[in-house]
């Protein structure tokens, strides 16, 4: 996971200098790739409106975060108050992270004399791409420390995420409203926020465990004695 975290944290800061000053080659992919999506989008209504519900309510923002919101309770309802609060604590974070850097870069949308989505605020990084990313990588991350040994259910949760964060990225491109460097970036800095988050809970409660007596016999409050020992 540190070395997750180290890649694409490097691979994030590369991508946000090269839309900051305008590379000239990733402007011209950019450009060409949402050129050739946006002509299929106007010549195929029908699959544009699936795209638009797609990415305007299964994979929105507001959905994800209210998956999110709902773990919270759930892992609050378990009295996994140390892991609830973790999980809001890195969605939050990672909301501030996207909103500072779209006001840092103020980065122009896609313009088309016939659009087919509209959407606000700056371009990069994508926040679907980036929120799609979080939200699923903290919700297979909580499974992964409950229920994977075993469980079967396992495989097609994680498939789901998977779909969910790389099909969010295509309809936001698809419609027109993003660059595809735009939801790369959302793509790795999703990522990134996800694998710090992973570090520095691993940390603490290893830290945790070496301070309290006892703490690896009986788990502490949040149950995440086992959890963290063993991932």
């Amino acid at each position: 996971m540190r070395s997750s975290a180290v890649v694409s944290g490097v691979l994030s800061a590369l991508l946000i200098a090269l839309v900051a000053v305008g590379w000239s080659p990733l402007l011209s992919f950019d450009r060409a790739v949402a050129e050739e999506l946006h002509r299929g989008a106007v010549a195929h209504p029908g699959l544009t409106r699936v795209n638009r519900v797609l990415s305007d309510w299964v994979w929105d923002p507001l959905t994800m975060r209210a998956l999110a919101a709902g773990t919270v309770v759930l892992l609050w309802w378990r009295r996994e108050r140390r892991l609830a609060l973790w999980v809001a604590g890195t969605s939050v974070l990672a909301l501030l992270l996207q909103q500072g850097l779209k006001a840092l870069v103020g980065r122009e949308r896609p313009q088309w004399p016939d659009p087919v989505d509209q959407a606000h605020y700056a371009a990069f990084p994508s926040g679907h791409a980036m929120t799609a990313t979080v939200v699923c990588g903290l919700l297979l991350w909580v499974l992964a420390l409950h229920w994977r040994d075993g469980w079967r259910g396992w495989a097609v949760l994680a498939s789901a995420a998977v779909v969910s964060v790389l099909g969010v990225g295509w309809t936001r491109t698809y419609l027109g409203v993003h660059w595809p460097s735009d939801v790369v970036g959302g793509w790795l800095l999703g990522w990134f926020c996800v694998s710090v988050a992973v570090l520095a809970y691993r940390r603490g409660g290893r830290r945790g465990v070496r301070t309290v007596p006892g703490a690896g016999e009986g788990g502490g409050e949040d149950g995440g004695s086992r959890m963290d020992g063993e991932r």
